[in-house]
């Protein structure tokens, strides 16, 4: 196994086709193909599933993948510092569920990193593929909460993934409605004050399980209930359908100007808020800088 095979490895990947892979490796196909057939024979795995239609990337191939994608960071940021004299462009992935104070500290890296190149990426997604992007190496960091229902069933799927979890903060449940919501006026709501509301939380995809779920109390039962994919579309649904969604009571006013707010909800429940990240991994200079910035914003909330 050799630094060329894993970047071939990770430009099929990447192109989802050896074809494609190939083009912009400037090697032939066949080349190509070889060179993944001898790297798999190596390893004892099989990377890539073949089809007509290109390539999928195995369950092991994926895990694989994460740690060739470290190695080669590292050996680009080596080359950077004792050979090239030009920077290299620096690669960084997160994971979260979609949490405002995330992108503010991903706005604080990007401003700290300050270098003319770079590939960074935000993923606001699913609460599992956030675990799996962790686990298979994609996002060096993702962004996760636990409360009284999900923790023990979580913990337990992380320590399997060889996995840890670090709290950021705590929150008490807040309901997010619009100003002029016929509920907010109330110093505090109670669940039973909601039945007649729309009910707004994000879809979770195939794994739709009330563990996976960004808002606690997923197994209440609710008459009106509006799933998602985005934070805009909550906004939108908050103000035009008096809608409602209960999270940490921490929200943007920039995305909203004042028409937003928070009021607590009586219930007995805390929800931590923290970041998880792989056993076998050291953070790079970049996951060192997101984490400080992550920090930072969770001791003003």
């Amino acid at each position: 196994m050799n630094l060329q095979q894993l970047k071939y490895a990770l430009e099929v990947a990447s192109k989802g086709s050896m074809n494609e892979a190939a083009k912009s490796l400037f090697i032939s196909q066949p080349s190509l193909s070889n060179a993944i057939k001898e790297l798999e024979k190596e390893i004892k795995i099989t990377l890539f599933i073949r089809t007509n239609r290109g390539v999928t990337i195995t369950n092991e191939g994926a895990e694989f993948l994460g740690y060739a994608r470290q190695v080669l960071q590292q050996f680009n940021m080596l080359e950077e510092k004792y050979i090239s004299e030009k920077t290299a462009k620096q690669h960084f992935c997160i994971s979260t569920q979609h949490y405002t104070f995330a992108a503010n500290a991903f706005v604080e890296l990007v401003k700290e990193f300050g270098e003319s190149e770079y590939e960074f990426t935000l993923r606001e997604t699913k609460t599992y593929e956030i675990i799996e992007d962790v686990k298979n190496l994609r996002s060096e960091l993702g962004i996760i909460y636990l409360s009284n229902y999900n923790e023990s069933v979580l913990l337990k799927l992380l320590r399997e993934r060889n996995i840890t979890f670090s709290q950021l903060f705590t929150a008490r449940p807040h309901v997010f409605i619009r100003k002029k919501h016929p509920l907010a006026d109330n110093e505090a709501i109670n669940l039973n004050e909601l039945d007649d509301y729309p009910c707004l939380s994000f879809e979770q995809g195939e794994y739709n399980s009330f563990y996976f779920s960004e808002e606690i109390l997923s197994t209440r039962s609710v008459k009106k209930s509006i799933k998602v994919s985005d934070r805009a579309a909550i906004v939108n649904f908050m103000i035009g359908l008096n809608g409602y969604t209960i999270s940490s009571g921490v929200f943007p006013k920039y995305l909203h100007g004042d028409e937003i707010i928070a009021v607590p909800l009586n219930v007995d429940e805390v929800i931590r808020v923290g970041t998880i990240k792989h056993s076998d991994v050291t953070l790079t200079r970049l996951g060192e800088i997101y984490l400080d910035a992550l920090k930072r914003f969770a001791q003003e909330l």
